[in-house]
């Protein structure tokens, strides 16, 4: 059973590699992009998180009524920083709510560059390989070989393919779920911007918030 096993991930890693070859030398830096990338989007999955599916008007209403609550979250934990800051002195309000929320907004731009610079890299290092391909494939053409050391004709169409495909499996992905935290990314700006707001036009003493 565990010789099974170990020859299963041989057998998987061997495939692996053999697929990697098949591309050229522009398959380990495709490579090097897929695990930044997949670095990059855990990141900011697990920062770019709310906490909560209430607006932000109901849980500054709820801080200011002193409801307990466990924050889970960016903006949770910034509304909890914002009426703690307001209760204790409104001078000068804006410029500390600013001072508080820096490292959140720090924090939900982090790796966005290199998500954005990753996908689009990544097709284009793929079409490079699949120039190298169609030009190996050409000069095969041109020499009347089908095959030579570096695979001739059926070489170079295979590291066309192969590397325009990794490309392609790279920035799909990417692009998708960089488009969906990129929408988690402006709702927390909107939602920070929105507690500095309601709390610097909120006259001392209230517990409820206009609507």
């Amino acid at each position: 059973m565990i010789g099974d096993q170990v020859q299963g991930i041989g057998s998987a890693g061997s495939a692996i590699a053999e697929y990697l070859a098949s591309g050229g030398y522009v398959m380990p830096p495709l490579l090097l992009l897929t695990v930044l990338l997949w670095y990059a989007i855990g990141s900011r999955w697990a920062t770019l998180v709310r906490g909560t599916d209430k607006s932000v008007r109901v849980l500054v209403q709820n801080a200011l009524r002193g409801k307990e609550r466990t924050n889970k979250g960016i903006v949770d934990t910034a509304v909890a920083i914002g009426v703690s800051l307001w209760r204790e002195d409104r001078a000068f309000l804006r410029e500390r709510l600013d001072e508080a929320y820096i490292g959140y907004e720090r924090a939900i731009k982090r790796h966005a560059l290199l998500v954005t610079t990753v996908v689009t890299i990544a097709p284009l290092l793929g079409l490079l390989g699949t120039v190298t391909g169609m030009i190996e494939t050409f000069n095969s053409l041109g020499d009347m070989t089908l095959f030579s050391q570096t695979g001739g004709i059926a070489g170079g169409i295979a590291t066309a393919l192969f590397t325009t495909q990794m490309g392609l499996v790279v920035a799909v992905p990417g692009l998708i779920i960089k488009s969906l935290l990129d929408r988690r990314q402006r709702q927390i700006r909107h939602d920070l911007a929105q507690i500095k707001d309601i709390l610097c036009s909120l006259p001392a003493g209230r517990t409820e918030v206009s609507a």
